[in-house]
């Protein structure tokens, strides 16, 4: 087995990844996520007020798919396995974060263990360059969300079209962090805000 990791803008984007992986028979057992949750879309306590409210209930989508398995999976089609076993974390560094799947007990330890970047740790002790590590922390404290698989051997080209499709190309935004004065992931820096994330999404976007 060998782990592919992919950076993904938003949590949506990478839930579409998450589906289809599940579609082609990934266990849900083999992947995880990890999604920034500065802005509170997810709720753990059911309460929160949405800004992405397909259906109209009051209730954030992605929240929602998250809880249960069900409300983003219906839109985005269907990730149950993976958002099963969502939960919080705070990660150093990066704030609160919703995330599910086998990579996440790795990091929760190394957090709760007082190891800075749990998530560092995490992916490097599964496979993960530093350097593609660092990034990938970057990211999430950045707004985005971490797709994490881990697949057989033969075949890792398959699983990689499949996660490439979406996602940042990991080079040039590490380049663009890098021109802004960026070198490498802080866990001793401030979260983003809501409004920081907001803007860093806005910059991508367009």
């Amino acid at each position: 087995m060998i782990t592919i990791s992919r950076l993904y803008d938003s949590y949506e984007t990478a839930s579409r990844a998450v589906a289809e992986l599940e579609r082609v028979g990934l266990p849900a057992g083999d992947i995880s996520i990890v999604a920034n949750n500065a802005e509170g879309w997810y709720d753990p306590n059911h309460t929160t007020t949405s800004r992405h409210d397909r259906d109209h209930d009051g209730v954030d989508d992605r929240a929602e798919g998250a809880r249960t398995g069900a409300g983003v999976g219906a839109a985005l089609g269907g990730i149950a396995g993976i958002l099963a076993g969502i939960g919080m974390l705070a990660i150093p560094g990066v704030g609160p974060v919703v995330a599910a799947g086998w990579l996440v007990s790795t990091a929760a330890g190394a957090v709760a263990g007082g190891a800075a970047g749990g998530v560092i740790g995490a992916l490097t002790q599964a496979g993960v360059s530093e350097d593609d590590a660092h990034v990938y922390a970057e990211g999430v404290r950045r707004g985005g969300t971490l797709v994490t698989v881990r697949v057989p051997d033969a075949e890792r080209t398959r699983y990689e079209a499949m996660l490439d499709r979406s996602a940042i190309n990991n080079r040039d935004r590490a380049a663009q962090w890098e021109q802004a004065g960026w070198n490498r992931f802080d866990p001793n820096a401030a979260p983003y805000t809501p409004e920081q994330v907001r803007r860093e999404r806005e910059t991508y976007r367009s």
